[in-house]
């Protein structure tokens, strides 16, 4: 027996083209998928009524690239050199945590990361996990704290040959292994990750290429994030990042590009006949010091680019907010980049970067994955002429204050509605001690 959800007197925010925004309007949800979208009052006998009276209502907000472990290193105070480019950050910070994690933190962290970001208004992710130390296990620890938490993941173990190739061969045996387990649920599903092409041999990424298209699942690489990656295929290869990538047969339809800041034109025309797509990650570039991606550049050549929040700050808002204002400083143009494009790619474009059809705008026959955001106490008017405004200007994640993924009400007036209140402040904080532990104790004054 069907159950039906209708929510009224909104403002609702499609992303679709052919009723972008509708003043007052409702939604009608039949079990997982949006029934009908209009105008008015609908005068339907629903299970459930929700009245939305002083919200907007969106998509669920798509994360299109993190790092859910990433959350337990939030406040921690390391004993380390300050770093001074980004592969001391590497070296200093994320190589050691990667290597200090264990499968428990692995379930902690997604559970934890998963939490803030469906409190947040994401309704789905794509996250890499890298841990050479907890391979075997790590992927089915994540998707049991996203299943748990109601969100949408698709998750990967980040292979690399840091350490030696046993290590990578290790990582694609855990993907491999979860293919077949992930296939069970409705909400995780699996990718194929590669860390970076400087971490890697051609015949890894070769690899790589082909489990992706046999397993029929995305490929996602970080590209060019810091000068690292560019100056080590130059001197390797004679070939910039994307060139090579380009050669071992990398590219294409069903590859997701994390970052791309050090890509010049030639690169940017070789994504785009290749129909790549792009994530952009704005607050973790800024954080890093890397520089700015080429962003409009890529949307002048019609390259699909999504917004991620790389594993530092999990509120899309923000990350939309930074989006918009570091093209217009980078550029100084304060009309380099507008809020319509900024809120494309958090919504609509990054479901397109993994080919996710059914999500990313409010329309008849998709996945009911929608986003409510109080607006009742913004200073200034909202309605149809303002709303993309205020959604890039005014609101925060605390706004929002009802999240449904697939139908089910997962975010009830701003709490989890899928776990008991505590427990995943509980978890999350018992293991990132352990593992500040871990690092302290693995370090010395000097660095880590």
């Amino acid at each position: 027996m069907s159950h039906t959800v209708l929510i009224e007197n909104g403002l609702i925010v499609t992303m679709d083209d052919k009723k972008p925004i509708i003043g007052e309007g409702y939604v009608l949800v039949e079990d997982n998928l949006i029934k009908e979208v209009g105008e008015g009052n609908l005068r339907a006998d629903a299970d459930e009524t929700i009245d939305a009276s002083g919200h907007i209502v969106i998509p669920g907000i798509i994360t299109a690239h993190t790092h859910l472990y990433g959350i337990l290193l939030r406040g921690a105070n390391l004993r380390i050199r300050p770093p001074t480019d980004f592969a001391q950050v590497l070296q200093r910070v994320w190589w050691p945590v990667d290597e200090a994690l264990t499968v428990d933190d692995a379930y902690a962290s997604a559970l934890s990361a998963s939490a803030a970001m469906l409190q947040a208004g994401s309704t789905f992710f794509a996250d890499t996990y890298s841990g050479p130390n907890s391979i075997e296990g790590s992927l089915s620890a994540i998707a049991r704290a996203v299943r748990e938490i109601g969100i949408r993941g698709m998750i990967a173990f980040e292979v690399t040959e840091r350490h030696d190739s046993e290590e990578a061969r290790r990582g694609l045996e855990e993907t491999e292994r979860a293919a077949t387990e992930l296939k069970k649920y409705a909400t995780v599903s699996l990718m194929v990750s590669v860390h970076a092409s400087f971490t890697v041999s051609d015949e890894l990424i070769e690899q790589a290429v082909s489990i992706a298209s046999e397993l029929k699942v995305p490929l996602t690489i970080h590209v060019s994030e810091g000068l690292v990656d560019l100056y080590h295929n130059l001197e390797r290869y004679g070939e910039r990042t994307v060139e090579r990538l380009d050669r071992l047969g990398a590219l294409g339809p069903h590859t997701v590009l994390a970052h791309c800041v050090h890509v010049n034109d030639t690169e940017l025309d070789i994504i785009a006949e290749r129909n790549a797509s792009v994530v952009h990650n704005p607050m973790s570039n800024m954080l890093n010091g890397v520089g700015v991606a080429p962003v409009p550049e890529m949307i002048e050549r019609g390259i699909t680019v999504g917004l991620g929040n790389d594993g530092w700050i999990f509120d899309p808002f923000e990350n939309m907010r930074t989006a918009l204002t570091v093209h217009r400083l980078n550029r100084r143009n304060p009309s380099a980049m507008d809020e319509k494009t900024v809120l494309n790619m958090a919504t609509i474009w990054g479901a397109v970067c993994y080919g996710l059809s059914d999500l990313g705008s409010i329309t008849e026959g998709k996945l009911a994955d929608l986003t409510l955001i109080d607006a009742e106490s913004l200073p200034t008017p909202v309605d149809e002429e303002s709303v993309i405004g205020h959604l890039i200007h005014s609101i925060g994640g605390a706004d929002v204050s009802d999240v449904f993924v697939g139908g089910r009400r997962v975010i009830r007036a701003g709490q989890l509605a899928t776990t008991e209140p505590g427990r995943v402040t509980r978890i999350s904080r018992e293991r990132a001690r352990h593992l500040w532990h871990r690092l302290q104790v693995s370090g010395d004054e000097s660095g880590v």
